[in-house]
């Protein structure tokens, strides 16, 4: 039997030629033990769980054309990484092959895929109507479905611990959540969510939210709800740039937790994008004068811009000038189109799964409050996002002293003297954990670096009653010492600890919270009345 798919590309650059005799040559190698393996009956299901049902094994043309599938894809990965190109292209060539590879599994179609195909028999067709029904329901809708959407609401079982609305303008809303300690610390924490997402994942649910942990710590938390601007809305929000995202969102938030807590200095936490934020606020704030923050906190945030991950197969001069065209302007980076690319970073579990689940075997996804709030995406104002893209992602401007300029103020993000705790997640996709580790080399506070498990969302929410997965860092008790330039050299010398980093961020915070006394009377003050109850209105518009 001959090989199921050709084994040549014609990469720009090509392979060279011996490494491109060794891959044929083991492709070879592999499929005739495959095929002598079928032949004689003896043939094993693949370990890949796409091909793990017993249909699969019980169907030796089904199987054959599994693992057929699995070498092919194998081979052409391996051409990837042997193409004589430079790496950025290789990194477009990786990305580009996974996307064909992942949509092309025998999984992924009825003709080929024996488990549909036997329930679509022992149904009499109903797994077929049912599947053509979510599919319709999902083209409706503008999205897949990746969990039962019914069984949630913001702020009736997701994002329910206690607060209030304190302050709002056209860009976000300022939550004061209610104390949750007996004694709370002098010093507020205002947390800077990303703008990219909702803010709730850092309040899901009440064993898993961040927030009320902060709470129950003894932290007089602060949050900003960042408005979901609709295509509907004639107020101008389409045309808000970055500047406006400094001056009226984070520095007019904290401005309203000073006047609330009484406090001239307060904590600031920025996460992923909302870290980028507040970065370049209080570099904006020093540059005017004003030093409102004494201790910051980053998780998962890019600074430095030199590595983005796998986003940076989509950054080019061309995409950026196209951006600029569609919304440089006005307009607005739709939801819809920013969840479709992160979707696709991870094609097989966050798209052919639904794809084979919803249609193809007709089951309703189960209800899952992550991904609930995966779907609720946000839209993102038209000049704020071209200059984001631009500035970071392209030409990594922040990062260096005065090529950014806000208001007519230069940004320096060297100017961030004050201690800072700076986490990233070890198998992070969107800011490597050496991105975010950067950071430490542009601050120039006493810095503490450290590094959870796992990935950008369930790294950052790993609460400690869970008792799960682990984390590095250097021993709090030990003398302070300049971090090293190198990554890796920090990791080992980093002790890895178990279960949660939020008590060593807790314990780190505390240090810089002043004293504990009496928990506020009421929240907001005569200024800044209560509005409406927590989470508020701004997180309950939906964008798709």
């Amino acid at each position: 039997m001959t090989a199921p798919y050709p084994v040549q590309w014609p990469f720009p650059g090509g392979v060279a030629p011996d490494k491109l005799a060794e891959i044929q040559a083991e492709f070879s190698r592999e499929w005739a033990r495959i095929t002598e393996q079928a032949r004689q009956g003896a043939l094993q299901a693949p370990a890949d769980r796409r091909f793990s049902s017993p249909e699969w094994a019980a169907r030796p043309d089904h199987l054959l054309t599994a693992h057929a599938y699995l070498l092919s894809s194998r081979a052409m990965q391996q051409m990837v990484d042997a193409a004589q190109v430079p790496e950025p292209l290789r990194r477009r060539l990786r990305f580009s092959v996974m996307q064909w590879v992942e949509a092309v599994s025998p999984a992924n179609f009825l003709a080929t895929n024996p488990e549909v195909q036997k329930l679509v028999a022992d149904s009499n067709g109903v797994s077929l109507a049912h599947g053509l029904n979510n599919l319709l329901g999902d083209l409706q809708k503008g999205r897949m479905s990746q969990t039962d959407e019914s069984r949630f609401a913001v702020g009736g079982n997701v994002a329910v611990t206690q607060g209030a609305v304190v302050f709002e303008n056209r860009l976000m809303q300022v939550i004061q959540y209610a104390p949750a300690a007996a004694r709370t610390y002098k010093t507020p924490l205002l947390i800077v969510p990303p703008c990219i997402n909702k803010f709730y994942i850092l309040d899901l649910q009440p064993e898993s939210s961040l927030v009320r942990y902060a709470l129950e710590q003894g932290f007089n938390v602060f949050l900003v709800s960042w408005r979901n601007p609709l295509a509907s809305d004639d107020d101008g929000i389409d045309a808000a740039t970055w500047d406006d995202y400094l001056q009226e969102g984070v520095l007019a938030a904290t401005r309203v937790v000073q006047d609330v807590s009484g406090q001239d200095r307060i904590n600031a936490l920025g996460f992923c994008v909302g870290g980028t934020l507040l970065a370049s606020a209080l570099a904006l704030a020093h540059a005017q004068g004003s030093h409102p923050v004494q201790s910051l906190t980053l998780l998962t945030t890019l600074l430095d811009f030199n590595d983005t991950g796998v986003l940076d197969v989509f950054v080019d001069e061309a995409h950026a000038q196209t951006r600029e065209r569609q919304l440089g302007q006005g307009g607005l980076m739709s939801a819809r189109e920013l969840g479709t690319t992160f979707s696709f970073l991870r094609p097989s579990e966050l798209v052919w799964n639904y794809v084979v689940g919803n249609y193809l075997k007709g089951e309703s996804p189960p209800a899952f409050d992550l991904l609930f709030w995966n779907s609720d995406g946000t839209n993102l104002p038209g000049p704020f996002f071209a200059w984001y893209f631009r500035n970071t992602y392209l030409e990594n401007n922040l990062k260096e002293p005065g090529r950014v300029k806000i208001s007519g103020h230069p940004i320096d993000l060297t100017s961030l003297s004050m201690p800072a705790y700076v986490y990233g997640s070890r198998d992070d996709h969107i800011v490597p954990w050496h991105a975010a580790y950067a950071s430490t080399a542009i601050l120039r506070g006493p810095t503490r670096f450290v590094l959870g498990a796992s990935g950008h969302i369930a790294g950052v929410i790993n609460p400690p009653s869970k008792n799960r997965r682990h984390y590095w860092a250097e021993s709090q008790g030990a003398a302070a010492q300049p971090l090293p330039g190198d990554p890796e050299a920090w990791f080992e010398q980093a002790e890895r600890q178990a279960g949660s980093w939020w008590p060593d961020w807790a314990a780190w915070l505390a240090g810089h919270s002043g004293a504990l006394g009496r928990p506020p009377a009421r929240l907001g003050n005569k200024r800044h009345a209560p509005i409406e109850e927590a989470p508020g209105r701004y997180v309950k518009v939906r964008a798709v």
